[in-house]
């Protein structure tokens, strides 16, 4: 299959980390229930390395995928060195694996020298607040993270899970790279966030960007995946590069079949009827 190459497109996260636009979520590098490590580590390497050798310079992770086991992978894998890193901090998993969101300033920061430490790089590329916490004002969070750019552990912020009000009020205290809210052909919730990322050129990182698995049983998606011999997982990975210039999907998969599968995806040309249809 052909790589991503440079006829790809790409975007400029924070106006100057260039990546292609189609990169690979890293969270199912993990054993059940995104706890622990997976059952074959080595695979997980393998397909890591695979990743890069399709041209995939934009790898998504978070601290609490493990928790701690996705970022010592791509650390074990090399994957720093070759591709743009973002990680995530702001969510602690429970031991019956709740998802718990903490916010507070000195949490973030120590956070972020954890991930350091697990990824073995001196700065993190693109460090992402993973959900805001209703105890603490979005505010304080982002000056914790703002604080992690003036000493040069961070290169980049982002946000994640946010509205486009909360989005206004991290832009106040620091610059945004990037926004990560769930988005795919099949939930359009954040629409509203997207237009507000594409009017101020900051990167939208749809996660689920496949529903989850779930793209819903909607005909067009059939009959378009039909007409370019296509399957409804690559259309939908197309739908999103069409949607916006600012759109980086990140799907995330542990087999390389797969993945060379949604990397292919990049080669579709969907028409405007096509979207027109896929959007309706």
């Amino acid at each position: 299959m052909r790589p991503l190459d440079d006829t790809c497109d790409t975007f400029d996260i924070g106006g100057d980390l260039t990546v292609h636009r189609l990169g690979f979520g890293a969270m199912r590098l993990t054993g059940p229930g995104i706890i622990g490590p997976p059952d074959d580590p080595g695979a997980a390497r393998r397909l890591l390395h695979r990743a890069v050798e399709l041209g995939v310079d934009f790898v998504d992770t978070a601290d609490s995928y493990g928790p701690g086991t996705s970022e010592r992978l791509l650390r074990e894998a090399g994957t720093p060195e070759d591709a743009v890193v973002a990680t995530k901090g702001g969510l602690l998993r429970s031991p019956d694996g709740d998802w718990l969101r903490r916010g507070d300033p000195d949490y973030l920061r120590n956070a972020a020298l954890c991930s350091l430490d697990r990824l073995g790089v001196e700065t993190i590329d693109l460090y992402q607040y993973h959900a805001p916490d209703p105890e603490v004002p979005i505010e304080e969070s982002m000056h914790a993270l703002a604080d992690l750019v003036d000493r040069g552990l961070v290169e980049h912020v982002g946000v994640s899970n946010v509205s486009v009000e909360q989005l206004d009020r991290a832009r106040d205290v620091v610059d945004v790279a990037t926004v990560q809210n769930e988005y795919s052909v099949a939930d359009r919730t954040h629409d509203d966030v997207l237009s507000a990322c594409e009017d101020a050129d900051i990167g939208f990182v749809p996660y689920f960007p496949l529903g989850g698995g779930d793209l819903g049983t909607a005909a067009a998606l059939d009959d378009v995946a039909a007409a370019h011999d296509a399957t409804r997982r690559q259309v939908a990975l197309a739908w999103l590069l069409e949607r916006s210039p600012v759109v980086l999907p990140i799907p995330g998969t542990s087999s390389v079949d797969h993945l060379e599968a949604n990397v292919a995806a990049a080669d579709l040309d969907l028409t405007d009827d096509e979207m027109a249809r896929l959007s309706a």
